[in-house]
């Protein structure tokens, strides 16, 4: 029923060097996690990490890079939500 998601090649590099990023928060690296996570299984978003990706997407203070990493996560969910 569902598609095989990924995350793109792009977004997956972008995820690599948050993790290796000293002073990337921790929400970043989280996020970072679950893409990378993403980009070379069918491992789906969780329920927590979509709710923390949902939130940060919605907030103002979060930087246009988090966002994209929500994005992304959100983006590989089942959720209908």
């Amino acid at each position: 029923m569902s598609a095989n998601k990924k995350t793109s090649s792009a977004i997956a590099s972008n995820a690599a060097k948050t993790l290796k990023k000293p002073d990337a928060s921790k929400i970043q690296k989280e996020l970072a996690a679950s893409a990378l996570a993403q980009s070379s299984t069918n491992k789906q978003t969780g329920k927590k990490i979509e709710t923390i990706a949902s939130k940060a997407l919605k907030s103002s203070k979060y930087s246009q890079e988090t966002k994209s990493l929500a994005g992304s996560v959100l983006s590989q969910s089942n959720s209908k939500n």
